[in-house]
């Protein structure tokens, strides 16, 4: 049985090339409409619209830093702080284009641990992160960890 569900939409108009559309959090309410464009999906300079890297890069840290605070709360060594970045990566692909890569970064402040003891248990979450899973085999999934002085 499943423990949860939740719904996003996108509304599109024209064709990919020249249309566009607006994407919104429909189970949340905590976001949107957000604009999405086919052409300004790989512009790095047009921060004005949203893309499917960048949400699931938001899922992925979201869910990443989740997965490490419990595993975190688990050592009885609970976190003060946890800063998560992810960075996914589209490239080229044959004709078309994959998602080859997402990169995690996390720095915490977490009282009790070494730098070894953190990293370990930051790569126990990472494996335990379920956007992670849904990814591995998919993409390169990268994890630097570095635990706050």
């Amino acid at each position: 049985m499943p423990v949860a569900f939740r719904k996003a939409s996108t509304e599109w108009q024209g064709t990919a090339a020249e249309g566009g559309g607006t994407t919104t959090f429909v189970s949340s309410q905590a976001g949107g409409p957000f604009p999405v464009s086919l052409t300004k999906r790989a512009d790095a300079e047009d921060k004005s619209q949203t893309n499917p890297e960048e949400l699931i890069a938001a899922a992925h840290s979201t869910c990443y830093a989740m997965a490490f605070s419990n595993v975190l709360s688990q050592n009885d060594t609970p976190p003060t702080k946890l800063d998560v970045d992810v960075r996914v990566t589209l490239d080229k692909a044959g004709e078309g284009f994959a998602i080859t890569k997402s990169e995690l970064t996390v720095n915490g402040d977490v009282p009790g641990l070494d730098q070894e003891q953190f990293e370990k248990l930051a790569n126990e979450a990472e494996q335990a992160c379920p956007v992670s899973n849904v990814l591995r085999g998919n993409a390169e999934i990268t994890l630097k960890a570095t635990l706050s002085a």
